[in-house]
């Protein structure tokens, strides 16, 4: 199977999120990244069920995790630390956390998203 036709097509695209639930995370981890996208606002419809289906693995995929939180987009790092950052084991990316906590750039200052890095490494 083409594991590609389990990317959803738009923010509305719940058949195919309810499909994602049928699947092993091992089936699905070659797409990760592409679900990942859907995350980038957290107001979009299929956010949060993908968060949802994602959220018991977040370790499996912690090195895209890192990725997010090292580059360019404050918005995608504040969604990504909402839906992810309280249950985070990894250690790279909790001394990620740690640092946009307490040496945030300006737009993680501008973007609140030292904010929630605060409260995840305050628990």
């Amino acid at each position: 199977m083409n594991v590609k036709i389990l990317i959803p097509k738009d923010k509305f695209d719940f058949e195919t999120v309810e499909k994602l639930k049928t699947y092993s995370f091992d089936e699905i981890k070659p797409i990760i990244p592409d679900l990942l996208e859907w995350l980038q606002d957290g107001n979009w419809p299929i956010s949060k069920p993908i968060a949802e289906l994602l959220a018991p693995h977040v370790e499996k995929f912690s090195p895209e995790i890192l990725k997010i939180l090292i580059g360019q987009d404050e918005m995608w790092k504040y969604w990504i630390l909402l839906n992810f950052g309280k249950i985070l084991k990894n250690k790279l990316v909790l001394h990620e956390i740690d640092r946009i906590a307490k040496n945030p750039n300006q737009n993680e200052i501008d973007n609140n998203v030292f904010k929630i890095a605060i409260e995840i490494i305050s628990k």
